[in-house]
């Protein structure tokens, strides 16, 4: 049986990790690569974290490291992963960086053209260079399923932005001003699909159960400290799930644009809500989520790795 070919964007992040460990330990995916970006931590600490991630879970693939900074600004980090990304656990191997993570992109997506998912999980600049690079490269992909964006609550970066689209968000708006087939899961429905240490406690039978309660013990801290709110906002992990099992999340069709000039805006994922005038629909928006099915599946697929 042929796996779904898959390629993780990703700037690991505890919520990237927890994607990371759900689609290894779902065995539905081939994972063709990690690609990573700078995002919640600076490129050598996120390429570090990446193969850590990769070594733990036996993915057997490759590790890419792509773009240090954003398109155009300052790379702005998050404040919730700790100080190496990934809470307590201590990554203390240094990975080479290769630089070429758009490169390798491009190669891998011509390589099996309409056969591979983009799951991107962090900022959107190395996918915003391939769509720049390689003129032929949006009709290729099969689609990309992204973490980012806050359709009708505030950000969790700014007033209104939420943190991946903030970090890029010139690179958010060439990916959305694509013609890649395009699913959106949004702060939206992450903010409400938290998960306790109630639940991580009940991975008792997953391999990585030691490593997932050290993580969460330190993110459930700082989401407490740094966004007011309690439990673990497992972003990154809804993205992934999204991925094994479509037919939980509620999908409308939307109209949205990302603000990349606004003094208080920038980063806003901007989707048109008004009654009239002509919409160019160009991404499908995850509204709403069943919560107690996503962690009831969670938990079991962890435990059966």
């Amino acid at each position: 049986m042929n796996k779904r070919k898959i390629i993780i964007d990703t700037d690991p992040g505890v919520d990237d990790a927890m994607a990371i460990m759900l689609l290894s330990a779902s065995k539905k995916y081939e994972i063709l690569a990690l690609t990573t970006v700078a995002g919640n931590n600076n490129i050598q600490s996120v390429t570090n974290n990446a193969r850590f991630l990769a070594d733990l879970t036996n993915l057997g693939c490759p590790v890419y490291s792509g773009a240090a900074k954003p398109l155009k600004k300052k790379l702005i980090t998050a404040n919730v992963h700790g100080k190496t990304g990934l809470g307590n656990i201590p990554v203390k191997a240094k990975q080479p960086l290769t630089n070429d993570a758009t490169k390798q992109i491009i190669r891998l997506v011509k390589k099996y053209p309409g056969e591979v998912t983009l799951l991107t999980i962090g900022p959107l600049t190395n996918i915003a260079k391939a769509l720049q690079k390689e003129p032929g490269f949006a009709p290729l992909v099969k689609e990309i399923v992204m973490m980012g964006g806050a359709i009708s609550v505030p950000g969790n970066k700014n007033r209104v932005a939420e943190y991946n689209f903030f970090c890029d968000p010139e690179a958010a708006s060439i990916v959305f001003s694509s013609d890649v087939k395009k699913i959106l899961i949004p702060l939206d429905i992450c903010n409400v699909t938290p998960m306790y240490m109630t639940d991580f406690k009940k991975m008792t039978h997953s391999p990585h159960y030691k490593t997932i309660l050290i993580l969460m013990e330190g993110y459930i801290k700082a989401i407490k400290k740094f966004e007011k709110m309690k439990g673990a906002l497992v972003y990154d992990a809804l993205a992934a799930y999204f991925l094994l099992d479509k037919s939980a999340f509620s999908l409308e069709s939307m109209d949205v644009r990302i603000e990349t000039k606004g003094e208080y805006t920038r980063g806003m994922s901007v989707a048109d809500k008004t009654t009239w005038g002509n919409k160019t629909v160009n991404v499908k928006v995850a509204t709403d989520l069943n919560r107690e099915r996503f962690i009831e599946n969670y938990i079991k697929i962890m435990n059966s790795s």
